[in-house]
């Protein structure tokens, strides 16, 4: 008796360890700033996120000798597909970083290498956005520019889940320029 005792003591407080766990990770909005990449750093000053740094640099492959094969692009369609599907979804963070890790791994060493020496920024995201008539934070007090990084993914989620927002745009915009590429 004394040992189902124990078993259930036991079973019970790993399941209110686990259910704390959980709800801290689905209480906060999918992050593609939680992942971390080992090909594409986010430690330099303005660094973007990697899921934006996957985005803007596949993008910008176009026309170099590591451009996007059609192949390439037949698989990375589904995967930016279920990313955007995420978005606004509620989706766990871990689902996200395993998107985004499969779309490291459906590029080359090369094509990373590449995306990661662009160093691409905020900045370029703006120019971006800029480039394609969407609206970002102006750098003005209370677009964000002065938040924490906790705080400005918190912002990004908020705006992921009203499912508009430069990131919205650019997970779209992806998804179109692998698209013309795949035919």
């Amino acid at each position: 008796m004394k040992r189902n005792l124990l078993f259930i003591t036991l079973i019970f407080a790993l399941f209110l360890t686990a259910c704390g766990s959980d709800s801290a990770a689905t209480s906060s909005a999918p992050s593609a700033s939680a992942y971390v990449s080992a090909n594409l750093p986010t430690d330099y000053e303005g660094a973007t996120s990697v899921r934006n740094q996957l985005a803007l640099g596949i993008m910008a492959l176009d026309g170099t000798d590591q451009t996007i094969s059609a192949e390439q692009a037949k698989t990375l369609i589904p995967l930016w597909q279920a990313l955007r599907s995420t978005q606004g979804s509620g989706s766990a963070t871990e689902e996200v970083s395993a998107l985004l890790k499969q779309i490291e791994d459906s590029l080359t060493q090369e094509q990373l290498s590449a995306i990661a020496t662009l160093k691409l920024t905020q900045a370029d995201m703006q120019k971006w956005a800029s480039a394609n008539g969407v609206t970002m934070g102006s750098g003005q007090p209370g677009s964000g520019q002065e938040l924490s990084p906790e705080a400005k993914a918190t912002r990004q989620a908020e705006q992921s889940a009203k499912g508009g927002g430069a990131s919205t745009a650019l997970v779209d915009g992806v998804v179109k320029y692998l698209q013309s590429i795949s035919e």
